[in-house]
């Protein structure tokens, strides 16, 4: 509560509320007029002075805008003595712009939280001396030293040293690549644990991340004017208003009309056409949902946000990290020479005690998982882009590529090409130089992925489309799994901005999730692009316009199911509220309307749309409650992602 009365617009529509309930409560106390009217007038200074400054802003401009069409309303209404309904109408409107205030307000907290801090320095070589640079100083022909766990500070070559390094940031690819001399590396990527010396190939502004940056700009300029439905249509509106009041009031007054009574019907006009319940019959809803949104795990930025969500027919996503945990895990393990699984799996472990590689952690948490005790090790060394070794139990155990089998062994590589198409990850056990077993790897689906799939089939009606950087056989080996047939592999981000636009060319809404620099550019041409927050970058979170905080693929259909059922509700209010004005403007243009009924009947509709709309949170509670009696507790949002500026790792 105290966060939301750090919002402005949250603290003068509360004082404008004061001051209505006190003007309202002395009237009914038989105060005196000064005292009531002092009360009406400070809510309308309070409620009122922001929208009307916003809209003689826009009349500068010569646009009309709907804030100051209800100041406008509200000031006739206490022109002829309804202070209480003008009241009313400055702080139904006050708080609606409290309520969107505050919701976009914890949505940027909740996104700028999980903003990952990219390196800013670089280690310079120069002259056999070492000394810190800014990264975005960089230039051409430079020679940076990068040490383990070190991101890349610019695209460059390798001129000394073998490392691997962890690319699922830019390609996608799950598993750290072996880079030595020769090899091009990207900045952004991290180093593994081997020393690297690398000659900058571009200029700070030329790398493949700045590239991505503005194929990120360029995307998301067909997005940065997206508007609400009801704001495309309020200006016309607000403007045939003005220009029926006009006419009431001059045509006629030119007929030789009474003044009294003509200028009575015009502002009865105004106030009974005034389009307060129109705008409020969206705004609600939407609002709501991106409330119920939140509560479920899933930030949005705007309200636009979720409008663009209820149209939507079309879904691509992301493979590594989106359909996937984007964490290696074991599948399985085969023995060889007479030895068994468990032996194999406790020898592989004790060997990659002393690496942080992310191949070394899964074989470590498979073993504990299976209850295994892995006996000590000692002796450890890494290899970089060849794996471990390690003394164990008295022998020599190496762990890693197929390429460290010195000699060809038909059984192995036939085990290793099982598996690898398959699409799994080979790693041998060798003790003493002879294999001992291979360990089968794979970047495993997230819980539930086939069901919250099908779940999203079901509700957009059309099967969701996968768009990779990785390699063609494991995602479609991965597709398989899930139960998708369609699959583009070996994307460039370029490619997969691509893909979107010629689903847009036929007409299609298209929804977008990823997570990763790579997938910036996807989320910025979707007409809605949501990142995986836990392993979301910087460039990624300002690209989409929300952020998947817990279950990812589970939060897709809900809601996008949301999204739809805020806008029938938005769609019922627009029918109740324009029926409202047509039989209220009808009565006053062909009869005569009694001004304390045109102005109940404004009232009512107006408060009952926001009633409505706002519904949508009872009823959304009340089905989680539901979800959690029934013995399935949705998990807690998920913890910000802290900074990287080091990652550990292990080489390969």
């Amino acid at each position: 509560m105290r966060s939301a009365f750090a919002l402005p617009e949250v603290r003068w529509a509360a004082a404008a509320l004061l001051a209505f309930l006190v003007a309202a409560g002395s009237d009914l106390l038989g105060a005196p007029a000064t005292v009531v009217i002092g009360g009406y007038l400070a809510c309308y200074v309070l409620g009122g002075w922001e929208p009307a400054l916003v809209g003689l802003r826009a009349l500068r401009e010569r646009t009309l805008d709907v804030d100051l069409l209800m100041v406008v309303a509200a000031a006739a209404a206490a022109a002829i003595g309804q202070w209480f309904d003008g009241g009313l109408l400055i702080v139904i409107f006050a708080t609606s712009g409290a309520l969107e205030a505050v919701m976009t307000a914890r949505t940027r907290a909740g996104i700028e939280a999980l903003l990952d801090l990219t390196p800013e320095t670089a280690t310079l070589l120069d002259g056999g001396d070492e000394r810190e640079v800014r990264a975005d100083s960089l230039v051409t022909g430079q020679t940076v030293v990068v040490r383990p766990g070190e991101r890349i500070p610019g695209d460059g070559r390798v001129l000394d040293g073998v490392s691997e390094v962890d690319t699922a940031g830019l390609t996608g690819e799950p598993v750290p690549v072996r880079r030595e001399p020769g090899d091009d590396v990207l900045a952004g990527t991290v180093n593994g644990t081997g020393v690297l010396r690398v000659r900058v190939l571009r200029d700070a502004g030329d790398t493949v991340v700045a590239g991505v940056a503005a194929q990120v700009e360029r995307a998301a300029e067909t997005k940065a004017h997206r508007q609400l439905f009801i704001e495309r249509v309020e200006q016309r509106y607000s403007v045939l208003v003005v220009a029926v009041t006009v006419a009431l009031l001059a045509v006629p007054l030119l007929a030789g009309a009474p003044f009294e009574e003509t200028l009575l019907r015009a502002i009865v006009f105004m106030i009974v056409a005034s389009p307060c319940a129109i705008v409020l019959a969206t705004m609600p809803p939407l609002l709501a949902a991106v409330a119920v949104a939140g509560r479920r795990g899933t930030l949005v930025k705007d309200v636009t946000v979720l409008e663009a969500l209820s149209e939507i027919d079309t879904v691509v996503l992301d493979k590594t990290g989106t359909l996937t945990t984007g964490r290696p895990q074991v599948v399985g393990v085969t023995a060889l020479r007479g030895r068994d699984e468990d032996e194999v799996l406790a020898l592989a472990a004790a060997a990659e005690a002393g690496s942080e590689h992310a191949l070394g952690r899964a074989v470590r948490a498979h073993a504990l998982d299976r209850g295994l005790e892995p006996p000590a090790a000692d002796g450890f060394e890494a290899v970089p882009g060849e794996g471990v070794r390690a003394r164990v139990a008295g022998h020599t155990v190496a762990v890693g590529r197929p390429r460290l089998l010195a000699a060809p062994d038909p059984e192995v590589d036939a085990l290793v090409g099982e598996l690898q198409e398959a699409g799994r990850t080979a790693v041998l056990v060798l003790v003493d130089g002879a294999v001992a077993g291979v360990v089968g790897l794979s970047d495993e689906p997230r819980d539930g992925a086939a069901g919250a799939l099908a779940a999203l089939r079901r509700t957009v009606g059309e099967e969701p489309e996968v768009l990779t950087g990785d390699a063609e056989r494991p995602a479609r080996v991965l597709a398989a799994r899930l139960g998708l047939s369609r699959v583009r592999a070996g994307l460039l981000p370029a490619d997969k901005v691509e893909a979107v636009r010629e689903h847009q060319a036929s007409g299609r809404r298209v929804l977008a999730a990823g997570d990763g620099i790579n997938d910036a550019p996807l989320l910025a041409g979707a007409d809605v692009g949501l990142v995986v927050g836990e392993g979301a970058g910087a460039l990624a979170l300002e690209a989409a316009d929300g952020v998947l905080t817990r279950d990812p693929l589970g939060s897709l259909a809900p809601l996008v199911a949301l999204a739809r059922r805020a806008r029938r509700i938005a769609r019922a209010n627009l029918a109740l509220a324009a029926t409202v004005i047509v039989v209220l403007v009808g009565w006053d243009l062909l009869g005569t309307l009694p001004l304390i009924v045109g102005v109940a009947g404004h009232e009512l509709s107006t408060v009952l749309v926001c009633l409505n709309g706002l519904r949508l949170l009872v009823s959304a509670r009340r089905a989680d409650r539901r979800v959690r009696r029934g013995g399935v507790v949705p998990p807690a949002p998920a913890a910000p992602v802290p900074a990287r500026g080091r990652v550990g790792a292990g080489s390969r």
